[in-house]
C-alpha cells in the first residue's frame, strides 16, 4: 500500500517484487471528487489462478492494481487509446524452454526443386480457440552461420507468393546480420491485433545472395522495395526455428480470463510478457511454446533408405516381427479349438441317462501334462462308480495348463459327493508319466450343483511324496479359501489376462479374444507408444539441460518432475487407445455364437461383423503411426535416431518384463490375502455357465463319432502298480533324471567354459606384446654400450643416458631421408607413438643426518616414509634466496606433494615411494629440453641424498589402439650402487570393439546369472554342507571373478571418461597418469586368469562320472590327512634349511641375498636344477655340507614320504572301487547302456534288459480271461467303424 498525490500519479513506475512493473502513462481519468491524495494498493501471485476458460497461464504470475480514496473506496481508472497502461508480467522462473529446432534445408539442394521460399506452416487454433481469444506470435531464427542475411515473408491463412509476377504477401522483414552473434538470434513479432480472427500463418524464408546482401543489408538503399527473385532457394547454410505465443489476459467480474481490449507489446520474450491496457484490474500472461512444425520440403528431399536405414529398419522388422506372431497366433489359435468343447467318456453307456460334467485343472508347473492313463473312480452317498478312465480319440488331454470337460454317464444319482479316487499307470514316456492336478469341479447336470476336489500335488514317482494314486475329500468353504488355492487361481487368470504381451502365449483356449486379436493390439499399443515417445523425445532431453531445483540425478542419471510428468503423459496416451481397442476386440460376439434367450448379457456387445473394422481401425492406427514415427526419425537424423531406438527399447522390455509382471505378481498375491472370493473363479467360468442349458451336441467345437447301434464301455482292470513296480519305475526315472541333468551339466559347463576363454581373447589385444617389445628395444638401447639402460651402475651413466639417449627419443625429429616429420607434433622419434601430455621425472630424496661414528660427519641412510626430505630450495639444494630464469629449473629443486600431477605411492623391487617429491616436467622443444638437462645436471640435481628417481611418460599408438604407461625407476642404494628397472604397461580403453564382443559379454551375463541361481538353489539345498565341498569354492571363485570383471569394466570405463575430460581440460599441457589405470587394468587381467583357472579346473569335475578318470580326486580326498600332517613337517625342515642358506650365504650369492630369492633357490634345488660350485666356491667347507644335508632330508626323505602317502592312498582307494560302485559312476553306466541301446551298438542281455523281461513276465503269468474284455472291446470298436464307414457312404449315394 503506497499514499500517493493524484499528479504524481502521472508517468509513475510502480516496481514490484520478482522484476513486475506496471508505468502509469501520462494522461488518464480517474473519477474522484477529492484532489488531495489517493492509495495505491498492488499485489502480485506467485501463480495465476485457475479458471474454466482453458487459458495458458499455468506459467505466469498474477498482477493487480487497484487505487482507493481516503476512505478506501476503488477508484476506476481509464486511459484513452493512444496512451496505455504499461504492464511487464513475468513467468515462472523454473519454466523450460524448448530448444531450437534445426531445419536440415541445406540437403534439399541435392535435388531439384522449384520452391522460391521455404515454407513454414503454424497452426494459430490451438492457442486462440477459446472465447475468440486473439495471441501475439514471436519467429526466432537462428542460422548456423552467423553472417547470413534471409528474407522472410508471410502470409495468414493460405501460402505466400512472392516473385516478379505474384505478390501475395501480407507482411515481410530483412533478416540482416548487422548485430548477431553466436548466443542471439532473429526475432520476429506479430501482436495479437495482427493474427486476431486469423487461423493459421506462413511463414517463407530464403537466403539472400551476395548482391541482395549489399543493396538490401549494407546499403540500405531499398526504399522499402522488396528483393525479388524467381530463382529457387538455394541454402548454404542450416538454421533453427522456435515458435511461440504470447497472450495477454485480465480477470473480469465473473473470475474469466479475457484478451479483448489488450494489446501484446513487442518486448514479450520467454521470461515476461508485456502488455498495454487502458484499465486497471488482475493481469495474467500466457504462454505456449508451439510444436515444431514439419517441415514437409525437407522430409521428402531426404527420405532415401541408406540416410535413415534405423527407422526404415525398425519399422520393416517389427512389420516382419509381427507377421511371424500372428503366423504363430493363428496356429495356435487352430490348436485351442481343437481343444474347446466336452468330451463324453469313452466308457459312458447309451442306456445311462444321469449325466456329470467333470472339469479336471492340469498346472502350470514344468511338465505338470501327462500321457499316462488317468483312471478315478468318484464316490457320492448313494453309489460310487465303477473304474472310469479321462480319453479323448480327437485330441490331447491332460496337457500343462489345461481344463479338460468331460461327460461322465451313470445309470443313477450318485447322490451327495464325497470323495474321488484318481490315479494314473505311469505310462507315459520319461517326463510326459508324472502329472500335476490342481483340481477337478464335478457338476450335477440335472441339478446344477457343484463339487470341489482340491489337490495340487504331483502324481509322479519322482517327486513329492513319490505316489500316483491320491484319494481326493470334497473340499469345504475353508478349503475353498486356503491361500496357495486362490493364489493360483488368481496369478492364473492375471497371466492370461492382465499381461498383453505374455497371453498371446498363455490365452485360455476358451477365451473368445483370440491370439491373432491380442497380437495385433499389443501391435498397435506399440506403434502408438513409439509414436509418442518419438514426439516428446525432444522435451524430455530438454529437461536434462534445464535442470531445476526440484530435480533429483544419480551420477549420469537424472531425473526431473517434468520427465516423470511426460512419461505419465506418453503413458496414458498410449494405454487409453490400445484399452478402447482391447475392449472392441473383446466385445465382438463370435460368428457361429448360439443365441439363447437365457443368456443375459449385461453388458455392450458387437456383432460379430464388427471385427473386420477393429482390424482396419488397428490397421490405420498402424499405418498413420509408422508414417509420423518415419517422418520425426528423417527429421531426427540416423544418428539421433539410434539413440532414441536405444532409450525405447530399453523403456519397452524393462516394462515387459519388469514392471509388468511385478504389477501382476503383486496384485494376485493381494487379491488372494485380501479378497478371498472362492465362488469367482475365472477359468471356470470359462466352461460353466450356470444360466445356460447343457447341449451336448453343440456345445463340442468339433463332431465326435456318430451314435452306433454298437454302444460298449471299456471294462478297465484294476491295473494299479504295486510296491514293487512302484520302487523299479521310481528308480528308472530317477536314473532318467539324473542322466539328463548330467548330459545339461557337460552341454552347459562345455558352452560356458568355451564362453570364458573367448571373453578372455577378445579383451586381450594381440598387439601388446609386439608393443612392450618395441618400446623396449626402443628406450633400453640394449645394442649400445654407452647407453644401455639395464647396465646403468653409476650416476654419471645414468646422466649419459638421460642426455644422449632418452631426450632424444621422446621428440620426433628428421625422417631417415632428412625430410621434416609433418603432422607429428607430440610424437616420439618412432614416428607411432604418440606422447599423452608431457613426461615427468620425480626425485625422492632423504635428510641428511649426523653419522653415529666420528670417522665422517654425514651419513644418508636408505629411504623411508620417516625420513623423506621435504623441503623446497632453490637451484643447486641451497636455501639461499637467488633468481632463476628457467621456472623448469627451479620447480625442480621445489618439493611437491602428489595432487598436483596426480601421482600415487609406487613399489619399487627395494622400497615403496610416496606421491611426493622434486619434479621436473619435460616441456618445450628438443634444445630446451637438452639445455635444461645439461643445466640440472651442472646444479647436482641428482645427490648422495637421491634415493629415487622415477621417469613416468603415457604413450597412445593410434595403429593398434594401445596406450601404455611408461615407468623408468632408479633406485640409488645407500651403499652407492644403482639398481635399474623399467615398465612397459599397454593397456585399452575400448569397452567393446565389436558387435561379436558385445553379445558375448552379454550372453556370459546370462550365463553367470542362471549359474548364480542354481548356486543359489544349492545352497539352499545343502544348507551349511555347501561349503564342506571343495567344488563349491571353485563355483563361488567364478561367480565372484565374474562379477568382479563387471565392476572392472565399469571402474575402467569411467576412469577412460575421467583421463579423457583431464586430457581435454588441459590441451595436454600437463602430465596424464594412467598409473590407477594400469593397476585396473592388471586386476582385469588377474580376474580373467583366475576365471579361466576356475573354470578349466572345474572340468576335472566331471571326471567323477568315469572310474578311472575319478580316481585322482579320490586319491586326494583320501590322502588329505596324512598330506597335511606331512605339509606340517615338511613346512619346520624346510624353514630349517631356508634359514641355514640364508645366514651363511646372503654376503656371498646373488640369490641367497634376500629370504624370497634363497626360496626360490631352494625349490630350484628340489627340482634338480642348482649351480654346485656357486656354493663350493662361496664356502669350500660349508657350502657342500649344506647342500648335502638338503639333498638327503629334503630330496630323499620328504620326497620319498610324499610318493609314499600319495601311492598308499591311489592303492587303497583303487581297491574300495572295485568293491563299492559310486552312484556318479552306476548312472554313467546307464547312459551308456542306453546310448548303446539307441544307436543299435550292443544286444540288451538279460541285465540289462529287466524292463523288457518284467513286461514278458507279467504277460507271461496273468490270467487269460482278464483280456476278454478287452477283445471284446476292440471287437465292438471295429465293428463301430464298419458301421460309422457305411453311414456316411450310404448318406454320400443319397446326395
Amino acid at each position: 500500500m503506497e499514499t500517493i498525490s493524484i499528479s504524481s500519479l502521472s508517468n509513475k513506475i510502480i516496481q514490484q517484487s520478482s522484476n513486475t512493473q506496471i508505468r502509469i502513462p501520462s494522461t488518464f481519468n480517474l473519477t474522484t471528487n477529492d484532489n488531495s491524495s489517493i492509495s495505491l494498493r498492488s499485489m502480485t501471485q506467485s501463480l495465476a489462478l485457475a479458471d474454466n476458460s482453458q487459458s495458458n497461464t499455468n506459467l505466469s504470475r498474477s498482477v493487480s492494481l487497484t487505487v482507493l480514496d481516503l476512505y478506501g473506496n476503488e477508484i476506476p481508472l481509464r486511459t484513452n487509446l493512444n496512451e496505455k497502461i504499461e504492464l511487464i508480467i513475468p513467468r515462472d522462473p523454473n519454466i523450460i524452454i524448448p530448444s531450437m529446432t534445426l531445419q536440415n534445408v541445406t540437403s534439399i539442394q541435392t535435388k531439384s526443386h522449384y520452391q522460391i521460399f521455404n515454407l513454414h506452416f503454424i497452426n494459430l487454433q490451438q492457442s486462440q480457440s477459446v472465447n475468440n481469444r486473439s495471441v501475439s506470435l514471436i519467429f526466432e531464427m537462428k542460422p548456423l552461420d552467423i553472417t547470413q542475411s534471409y528474407l522472410l515473408i508471410y502470409r495468414f491463412d493460405s501460402s505466400p507468393q512472392l516473385n516478379s509476377s505474384i505478390n501475395q504477401i501480407d507482411g515481410w522483414s530483412l533478416l540482416c546480420p548487422s548485430n548477431l552473434t553466436n548466443d542471439t538470434f532473429y526475432k520476429y513479432f506479430l501482436n495479437n491485433e495482427q493474427t486476431f480472427s486469423h487461423q493459421s500463418i506462413i511463414f517463407g524464408l530464403r537466403e539472400l545472395n551476395l548482391t541482395e546482401y549489399e543493396t538490401f543489408c549494407i546499403n540500405q538503399s531499398f526504399n522499402n522495395n522488396l528483393p525479388i527473385s524467381n530463382q529457387p532457394f538455394n541454402f548454404t547454410s542450416d538454421y533453427e526455428l522456435r515458435t511461440y505465443t504470447a497472450c495477454c489476459y485480465y480477470l473480469d467480474e465473473n473470475s474469466i480470463w479475457r484478451t479483448d481490449g489488450i494489446l501484446v507489446g513487442s518486448e514479450t520474450n520467454h521470461y515476461q510478457t508485456q502488455c498495454f491496457s487502458n484499465h486497471l484490474t488482475t493481469f495474467a500472461g500466457g504462454f505456449l511454446v508451439l510444436p515444431s512444425p514439419i517441415n514437409w520440403n525437407y522430409v521428402f528431399q531426404n527420405a532415401d533408405f541408406s540416410k535413415n536405414k534405423t527407422i526404415y529398419l525398425t519399422i520393416i522388422c517389427i512389420c516382419i516381427l509381427y507377421v511371424l506372431i500372428v503366423i504363430y497366433a493363428r496356429y495356435k489359435d487352430k490348436k485351442d479349438l481343437e481343444k474347446l468343447g466336452v468330451t463324453p467318456l469313452s466308457d459312458n453307456y447309451s442306456t445311462d441317462q444321469y449325466f456329470y460334467q467333470i472339469l479336471v485343472f492340469t498346472g502350470h508347473r514344468a511338465n505338470a501334462g501327462t500321457n499316462s492313463k488317468v483312471h478315478f473312480i468318484l464316490a457320492g452317498e448313494e453309489d460310487e462308480t465303477a473304474v472310469r478312465t479321462f480319453s479323448d480319440p480327437h485330441r490331447k488331454i491332460l496337457q500343462r495348463g489345461g481344463i479338460d470337460a468331460f461327460i461322465m454317464a451313470v445309470p443313477k444319482s450318485l447322490g451327495l459327493l464325497n470323495y474321488i479316487r484318481i490315479w494314473h499307470d505311469n505310462s507315459g514316456q520319461r517326463d510326459k508319466a508324472s502329472w500335476f492336478l490342481k483340481y477337478i469341479i464335478v457338476r450335477d447336470l440335472q441339478t446344477m450343483e457343484k463339487s470341489y476336489f482340491i489337490c495340487q500335488q504331483w502324481f509322479a514317482v519322482e517327486k513329492d511324496d513319490g505316489r500316483i494314486e491320491r484319494i481326493l475329500p470334497i473340499a469345504g468353504e475353508i478349503q475353498k479359501h486356503e491361500f496357495s488355492y486362490v493364489l493360483s487361481k488368481q496369478a492364473y487368470h492375471s497371466i492370461t489376462e492382465g499381461h498383453l504381451w505374455f497371453s498371446i502365449f498363455s490365452r485360455p483356449p476358451s477365451n473368445k479374444f483370440t491370439r491373432v486379436q491380442r497380437c495385433t493390439c499389443c501391435f498397435v499399443l506399440l506403434f502408438t507408444a513409439m509414436l509418442l515417445n518419438i514426439l516428446y523425445y525432444d522435451q524430455t532431453n530438454e529437461t536434462k539441460t534445464n535442470q531445476t531445483s526440484g530435480s533429483l540425478s544419480f551420477g549420469p542419471l537424472y531425473i526431473s518432475s517434468q520427465q516423470i510428468s511426460i512419461g505419465i503423459i506418453v503413458e496414458i496416451l498410449s494405454f487409453v487407445p490400445s484399452l478402447l481397442l482391447v475392449q472392441f476386440f473383446r466385445r465382438i460376439l463370435p460368428r457361429q455364437s448360439i443365441k439363447s434367450n437365457k443368456t443375459k448379457r449385461s453388458r455392450l456387445m458387437f456383432p460379430w461383423w464388427c471385427l473386420f473394422f477393429a482390424y482396419i481401425l488397428s490397421f490405420i492406427l498402424v499405418l498413420v503411426s509408422s508414417f509420423f514415427i518415419i517422418v520425426r526419425g528423417i527429421q531426427f537424423g540416423d544418428l539421433k535416431t539410434q539413440k532414441w531406438l536405444t532409450s525405447l527399447i530399453s523403456g519397452f522390455f524393462s516394462s515387459i518384463l519388469l514392471i509388468q509382471p511385478l504389477k501382476i505378481v503383486a496384485l494376485a498375491i493381494f487379491f488372494a490375502f485380501f479378497i478371498r472370493k472362492s465362488d469367482k473363479d475365472n477359468e471356470e467360468a470359462e466352461y460353466l455357465d450356470d444360466n445356460d442349458d447343457f447341449d451336448l451336441n453343440h456345445n463340442e467345437e468339433y463332431i465326435h463319432s456318430r451314435e452306433s447301434p454298437f454302444t460298449y464301455r471299456s471294462q478297465i482292470s484294476n491295473d494299479r502298480l504295486n510296491e514293487g513296480e512302484l520302487a523299479w519305475a521310481r528308480d528308472q526315472r530317477l536314473k532318467e533324471i539324473r542322466m539328463w541333468a548330467i548330459i545339461r551339466e557337460i552341454v552347459f559347463y562345455f558352452y560356458f567354459l568355451i564362453l570364458i576363454y573367448l571373453m578372455t581373447y577378445i579383451n586381450m589385444n594381440s598387439n601388446a606384446f609386439f608393443q612392450v617389445n618395441h618400446l623396449r628395444n626402443y628406450f633400453l638401447n640394449t645394442n649400445q654400450i654407452d647407453s644401455d639402460y639395464t647396465k646403468i651402475s653409476t650416476i654419471d651413466q645414468y646422466w649419459n643416458w638421460l642426455e644422449n639417449s632418452f631426450i632424444s627419443n621422446i621428440r620426433a625429429q628428421q625422417w631417415y631421408n632428412g625430410d621434416a616429420p609433418k603432422n607429428l607434433s607430440g610424437f616420439i622419434n618412432d614416428k607411432s607413438n604418440r606422447l599423452i601430455g608431457r613426461a615427468i621425472m620425480r626425485q625422492l630424496r632423504i635428510k641428511s643426518n649426523l653419522c653415529q661414528t666420528q670417522i665422517v660427519l654425514k651419513c644418508n641412510e636408505d629411504y623411508s616414509f620417516f625420513n623423506e626430505e621435504k623441503n623446497s630450495y632453490k637451484p643447486g639444494w641451497i636455501n639461499q634466496t637467488t633468481q632463476y630464469s628457467n621456472s623448469s629449473i627451479d620447480q625442480a629443486f621445489m618439493y611437491q606433494t602428489g595432487d598436483k600431477f596426480d601421482q600415487y605411492m609406487y613399489v619399487g623391487d627395494l622400497e615403496t615411494y610416496s606421491s611426493g617429491g622434486y619434479i621436473y616436467e619435460y616441456q618445450g622443444r628438443l634444445s630446451d629440453l637438452q639445455s635444461n638437462l645439461s643445466e640440472l645436471h651442472r646444479l647436482s640435481w641428482i645427490d648422495s641424498q637421491t634415493r629415487a628417481v622415477i621417469i613416468q611418460l603415457t604413450l597412445y599408438n593410434p595403429n593398434v589402439v594401445l596406450f601404455t604407461s611408461v615407468t623408468f625407476l632408479v633406485e640409488f642404494l645407500s651403499t652407492g650402487s644403482l639398481i635399474p628397472q623399467y615398465r612397459f604397461e599397454p593397456l585399452t580403453f575400448q569397452v567393446f570393439t565389436s558387435t561379436f564382443q558385445l553379445v558375448c559379454s552379454i550372453m556370459y551375463m546370462l550365463f553367470i546369472i542362471y549359474y548364480m541361481i542354481l548356486e543359489i538353489k544349492t545352497v539352499i539345498k545343502m544348507k551349511s554342507s555347501y561349503f564342506y565341498r571343495f567344488w563349491s569354492y571353485i563355483d563361488v571363485g567364478i561367480i565372484g571373478c565374474s562379477w568382479g570383471i563387471l565392476g572392472v569394466y565399469i571402474w575402467r570405463y569411467q576412469k577412460s571418461i575421467d583421463v579423457g575430460n583431464r586430457f581435454q581440460e588441459t590441451n595436454g599441457y600437463t602430465f596424464i597418469n594412467l598409473q590407477v589405470a594400469t593397476y585396473i587394468n592388471d586386476i582385469l587381467t588377474c580376474l580373467f586368469g583366475f576365471c579361466c583357472f576356475f573354470g578349466t579346473l572345474k572340468f576335472l569335475r566331471l571326471c567323477r562320472f568315469h572310474k578311472r578318470l575319478s580316481l585322482f580326486t579320490e586319491t586326494l580326498q583320501h590322502a588329505k590327512k596324512d598330506l597335511f600332517s606331512f605339509m606340517i613337517m615338511f613346512f619346520f625342515i624346510f624353514m630349517a634349511f631356508l634359514t641355514l642358506f640364508y645366514l651363511l650365504f646372503m654376503d656371498k650369492i646373488w640369490s641367497c641375498s634376500t629370504l624370497l630369492h634363497t626360496a626360490q633357490m631352494l625349490f630350484e634345488m628340489m627340482l634338480m636344477k642348482f649351480d654346485a660350485y656357486e656354493l663350493t666356491n662361496a664356502a669350500p667347507i660349508l657350502g657342500p655340507i649344506c647342500f648335502s644335508l638338503f639333498f638327503l632330508f629334503v630330496v630323499f626323505i620328504c620326497m620319498t614320504m610324499f610318493i609314499t602317502i600319495v601311492s598308499d592312498s591311489f592303492r587303497i582307494v583303487r581297491k574300495n572301487t572295485k568293491v563299492n560302485y559310486n552312484e556318479d559312476q552306476a548312472i554313467f553306466e546307464f547312459m551308456l547302456r542306453k546310448l548303446q541301446r539307441w544307436i543299435g551298438w550292443r544286444k540288451l542281455y538279460d541285465a540289462e534288459s529287466f524292463e523288457q523281461n518284467y513286461e514278458q513276465l507279467r504277460g507271461k503269468y496273468s490270467d487269460p480271461i482278464e483280456h476278454f474284455p478287452n477283445k471284446i472291446d476292440q471287437l465292438l470298436n471295429a465293428l463301430n467303424r464298419l458301421y460309422i464307414s457305411q453311414q456316411n457312404n450310404i448318406t454320400s449315394e443319397n446326395r
